[in-house]
Parts: structure tokens; C-alpha cells; sequence
């Protein structure tokens, strides 16, 4: 699925249809460049999953954990920017928050995958280029974004299902 997301708030609404399809156990991994809209996309999640606390970047703390409001699960939200290793990684125990929790990870291709072979993977393209004077700064910041949404499992192909469903 590829969708074109012209804002930042349309990324967001996007984010929270995507968080109110989320169980536990399910693993979504955010790859882009710097800005691309990772954590503005965690933040429609976090809201469509209705967890506690303000989502930031958690480039360096490593995780966050966003407590569910409701019945639902618990929001982990890694960014896995500054993982060098596996035996990192592992350090984390992911692999026990995945069971009780949503677990979103920006950062996590190449990295994340051995967690489960059932996983969301969203790729953020963000318009790149030459442009002139401060032009370069709104190219970056203000253009749309396409986002790729691929699945890899029976139960990431639901999520996808379902998505396309709402939109």
C-alpha cells in the first residue's frame, strides 16, 4: 500500500487509524531520513491507541513505554538510531515488551526484525533535492510525504486489510 500524506497532521491522522488497529504483540518499524515524520507519525499511533504521556523522539533514552489509558495495550516506542548491535538491542528485552505491547520502532530495519517475521514495515519518503536559498529548509519540512506500508505476516496483512479499509 503507498499513500501520499501531504501534512504533518494528516500524518498524525493516519498515525491514530493505524494505533486503533493495534494488539498486542504487533511490531511496526518506521524507516525515512532525519525528518521525515517518524515521530510525528508515533504521535497519531499513541493517540489512536489512547496511551498516556507525550510522544517524543526518544533518540536518547532509547525506549518509552506509553501506558494504555483503557484495556488496550501498552505503546513501546524505540528508536533504535543509536543501536550499534545486537547485544544492544537484546538489552532493551523487547522481545518480553512485544508480547504485553504494541512496540513501534523508528530506526529498527536491520535491526528489529529477528523480534518477529510478523511485522508492519512503513517507509517515509520525503521529497529530497536541490532547491535555492531557504527553499531547501520548506522542501524538507513542509513537503508531502508517500508512505509505503508493507506487511510480512498474517497478522501485519490484517492490519493492512483493515487500514485500506478506512481510508
Amino acid at each position: 500500500m503507498e499513500l501520499s500524506i501531504p501534512e504533518a497532521a494528516d500524518m498524525q491522522a493516519f498515525g491514530e487509524k493505524l494505533g486503533a488497529l493495534l494488539t498486542r504483540g504487533d511490531l511496526v518499524l518506521l524507516n525515512g531520513p532525519l525528518g521525515a515524520g517518524k515521530t510525528t507519525l508515533t504521535q497519531g499511533i499513541a493517540r489512536g491507541m489512547h496511551v498516556d504521556g507525550r510522544v517524543a523522539s526518544p533518540t536518547f533514552v532509547i525506549a518509552q513505554v506509553h501506558h494504555a489509558l483503557g484495556d488496550g495495550p501498552d505503546l513501546v516506542h524505540v528508536d533504535a538510531y543509536r543501536l550499534a548491535s545486537l547485544d544492544e538491542l537484546d538489552a532493551l528485552d523487547l522481545d518480553t515488551a512485544l508480547e504485553d505491547s504494541a512496540t513501534v520502532v523508528e530506526w529498527g530495519e536491520g535491526k528489529v526484525e529477528v523480534l518477529t517475521p510478523d511485522r508492519l514495515t512503513i517507509t517515509i519518503i520525503r521529497p529530497e533535492g536541490s532547491a535555492v536559498g531557504d527553499d531547501v529548509a520548506a522542501l524538507a519540512v513542509d513537503a508531502a510525504r508517500t508512505i509505503r506500508v508493507e506487511a510480512s505476516g498474517p497478522r501485519s496483512s490484517q492490519i493492512v486489510a483493515a487500514l485500506q479499509d478506512t481510508l
